[in-house]
């Protein structure tokens, strides 16, 4: 199982929620096992340039790149770019 793991931070925080909507539409792309679009509750102080965290779980690299490769990915990042300042990705292959 892959687990993918997506960090992003809005430009300004009047976009924090557009940006958290429009990820929320990748939910719609087949492939995943699980997919999840939350808000960075921020406790930690250190990691507080986050707002939005993407967890996504697939059974193996072939239903992610089938996930990477669908048309609502690439219109869905074209749509969030403009408001996000970073996005961190992390690609995990679960040990248990």
């Amino acid at each position: 199982m892959i687990r993918h793991i997506v960090f992003f931070s809005a430009r300004r925080k009047d976009d924090v929620e557009a940006v958290r909507t429009g990820l929320l539409n990748l939910g719609n792309i087949p492939h995943s096992n699980l997919f999840e679009v939350t808000l960075n509750t921020k406790v930690d102080p250190l990691s507080d340039a986050v707002d939005v965290v993407v967890y996504a779980e697939f059974e193996d690299e072939a239903a992610l790149a089938a996930y990477k490769a669908h048309p609502l990915y690439a219109e869905t990042t074209s749509r969030v770019k403009p408001l996000r300042e970073l996005r961190y990705s992390a690609d995990v292959v679960a040990v248990a």
